[in-house]
């Protein structure tokens, strides 16, 4: 039995938990008064590539945050994952990709992802790109494969895929100087592919990069695409 001395003590001590408790689920209820996503809407997507069970070694995927605008820029712009818990800052590539967490606890606390800018001037979906490799050096057969990987995969996985063949890959790079690429055979490398300017993703708007495109019927199948620098991202091309 607590004694008149003890219980103020006792409540004393438990003010500072009573006060945490309360305090996550505020801070969760003002991240949803702002520019927030359901974190679940995006775990379920996201969790299908983890669940998809063909090849897809040479693929990797992302959750990609796109502006609607072309040539928009990124600067500034930041995601947050907000849970009862927890809140991770989830840190975008100049491509606007994120390592997304797949975390059941932030699923099952109902978890919001909120964006420091307007929703509306953005799209947001996840994104299958080609694992880019530090040497630099890439097999002519192991970009066709990737590249029908890929294809395979957004053929099973996204009824609104509308790409055709997988006709080559492109290459990003920050800047123009950096994208270096050439095509080896027998030995012997080309002078460089030209590079051009364009999003990293052949497919919407985004932020404008130098791209060099690297076509499969450009070199043998057996040949080499040596690329100088290591690049933002590589990508499907389709017909």
């Amino acid at each position: 039995m607590l004694t008149r001395r003890a219980a103020p003590m006792l409540l004393r001590s438990l003010l500072p938990l009573l006060a945490a408790w309360l305090a996550a689920p505020c801070a969760l209820a003002q991240a949803q008064d702002g520019e927030w996503l359901s974190y679940r809407d995006a775990y379920r997507a996201m969790v299908v590539f983890e669940k998809y069970g063909k090849p897809k070694h040479f693929l990797q995927n992302h959750y990609q945050i796109s502006p609607r605008d072309p040539g928009a820029t990124l600067d500034g712009l930041r995601l947050t994952l907000n849970a009862r818990n927890v809140q991770l800052n989830l840190p975008l590539d100049p491509a606007g990709r994120v390592v997304f967490p797949l975390l059941k606890a932030a699923y099952d606390d109902n978890a919001v992802l909120v964006l420091n800018r307007k929703l509306g001037g953005y799209a947001f979906h996840p994104r299958v790109s080609i694992v880019a490799r530090a040497d630099g050096v890439y097999e002519a057969a192991d970009l066709r494969a990737a590249c029908e990987q890929a294809q395979a995969y957004q053929r099973a996985t996204d009824a609104a895929f509308r790409g055709g063949r997988c006709v080559g890959v492109r290459f990003a790079f920050a800047r123009k100087g950096e994208a270096v690429l050439r095509l080896r055979h027998g030995g012997q490398d080309s002078a460089p592919l030209p590079p051009a300017e364009g999003p990293a993703f052949g497919d919407g708007p985004g932020p404008v990069f130098s791209i060099v495109n690297y076509r499969f019927d450009a070199t043998p199948a057996q040949g080499q695409v040596i690329s100088q620098n290591m690049p933002l991202a590589i990508a499907p091309l389709y017909d």
